[in-house]
C-alpha cells in the first residue's frame, strides 16, 4: 500500500524524472529560439542518485516512472539507467516522453534495455510549420516518423503522439493527426497550450480548448466517450467505428487537479508536487549530504503531503513558474 499522500486524500504512484534539462530542439511553447542557460553537468543527477531516488519512491509506493527531459535521449548510455530501473523492480510501469529525434537509432536499445512504451511529441506534420514550431529544419517530420516506426518494431506499446495544440498554428491539423494515429494504431493526444514557455508568450487566445478539439475531429472521425482520466492526464475517446482512440489532455479549460496522482523530479534533483509548484524541495542536497534513505524518504513524505490543491491556471491569483516546461520536465 503507498504511503505518498497529501493532505486532500490523493495516493501519488506516479513518478516523472527529468534527465537533463538540455534539448535540442526549440518548441516555441517551451523555449526561446535562443535556447536557455543550462543547468552545470555537476548539478545534475547523476544515474546512480537517481536510481538511489527510485529505490526510496519504490518503497514509498511508486508504481509508475516516466523519465522526460529536455531531451532525455541526450543523456549518455540511457539504456544503463534503463535496465537499472528494471532491476529494482521487474514489474516497473516505466515509460519516456521524448521528441522522437534520436528515436530511429536507439529504440531497439531501449526497448532490450526494459523500456515498456513511449510518447512522443509531435505538434506538426508538415515540414513548413513543423520548423516554425520547433525552430529545426522542417525535414525531420519524417525521421521522427520513421523512428515511430522503429519503436513499434522493436516492441515499444503502445505509442503515444503528443501534440500541442495552439491557435495560428496548428489546429487545422487534428484530423490529420487523428488519420495518422488510426492508420498506424498511435493514441495521439491533443494537448492544450499551458503557461509553461520560457519567453512568457501565452495567452488564453492561443488555446484551443479541448471540447473543439474534440469537435473538429468528430465531424470527420466520429467519437465515443471510452473513459473518464482517472488519475491519468487525458481523457480518452474511441474512434465510433473501432480504430483506435485518442486522447485530449484539457489541463486549462478543464483542470483534473483533484485527481492529479504525479510529482516529477527535476534534473538537478528539485522535487515538485505539482507541475506549476512555487516550491521545490531539495532532494540532491540530501543525497549530497549524506542522508540516510530515512531522512530522505522522511523528506518526500512530508513534501507530499503539502501538495497543491490545483494549479489555478484559470483563478486571479495564479503565478506562473519561474522555470519553463524543459527545465521542470514533462
Amino acid at each position: 500500500m503507498s504511503r505518498l499522500k497529501d493532505s486532500f486524500g490523493r495516493v501519488i504512484d506516479d513518478l516523472r524524472i527529468s534527465l537533463t534539462d538540455r534539448c535540442n530542439f526549440r518548441c516555441v511553447y517551451c523555449m526561446p529560439a535562443e535556447g536557455l542557460a543550462w543547468v552545470p553537468k555537476r548539478e545534475i543527477l547523476t544515474y546512480e542518485e537517481i536510481l538511489r531516488l527510485v529505490r526510496i519512491f519504490i518503497d514509498l509506493g511508486i508504481r509508475t516512472v516516466r523519465l522526460t527531459g529536455g531531451e532525455p535521449l541526450m543523456r549518455q548510455d540511457i539504456d544503463v539507467l534503463i535496465e537499472g530501473l528494471i532491476r529494482l523492480a521487474p514489474d516497473l510501469d516505466l515509460s519516456m516522453t521524448s521528441n522522437g529525434f534520436f528515436l530511429k537509432d536507439k529504440a531497439p536499445r531501449l526497448a532490450a534495455a526494459g523500456l515498456k512504451r513511449i510518447n512522443v511529441s509531435l505538434d506538426s506534420l508538415q515540414p513548413e510549420r513543423f520548423e516554425r514550431m520547433v525552430r529545426r529544419e522542417g525535414q525531420l517530420v519524417f525521421k521522427i516518423l520513421d523512428g515511430l516506426q522503429v519503436a513499434r518494431a522493436a516492441g515499444l506499446h503502445p505509442i503515444k503522439l503528443n501534440c500541442v495544440v495552439m491557435r495560428g498554428y496548428n489546429e487545422d491539423e487534428l484530423v490529420d493527426f487523428a488519420r495518422l494515429g488510426r492508420e498506424n494504431d498511435y493514441q495521439v493526444r491533443f494537448i492544450e497550450y499551458m503557461p509553461l514557455d520560457a519567453q512568457g508568450a501565452w495567452s488564453m487566445q492561443a488555446v484551443v480548448p479541448g471540447a473543439e478539439i474534440l469537435a473538429r475531429i468528430h465531424t470527420v472521425f466520429p467519437l465515443v466517450p471510452a473513459s473518464g482520466h482517472g488519475t491519468e492526464p487525458a481523457t480518452v475517446y474511441r474512434f465510433a467505428d473501432g480504430r483506435g482512440s485518442i486522447g485530449v489532455i484539457a489541463s486549462v479549460t478543464e483542470p483534473f487537479c483533484e485527481s492529479c496522482n504525479r510529482i516529477r523530479i527535476t534534473a538537478d534533483g528539485q522535487l515538485r508536487t505539482c507541475l506549476f509548484s512555487l516550491h521545490e524541495y531539495n532532494l540532491k542536497g540530501l543525497l549530497r549530504s549524506g542522508a540516510t534513505d530515512e531522512e530522505i524518504a522522511d523528506s518526500i513524505l512530508a513534501a507530499v503531503w503539502k501538495k497543491e490543491a490545483g494549479h489555478k491556471i484559470n483563478q486571479p491569483d495564479f503565478v506562473k513558474p519561474a522555470r519553463s516546461m524543459s527545465a521542470i520536465g514533462g
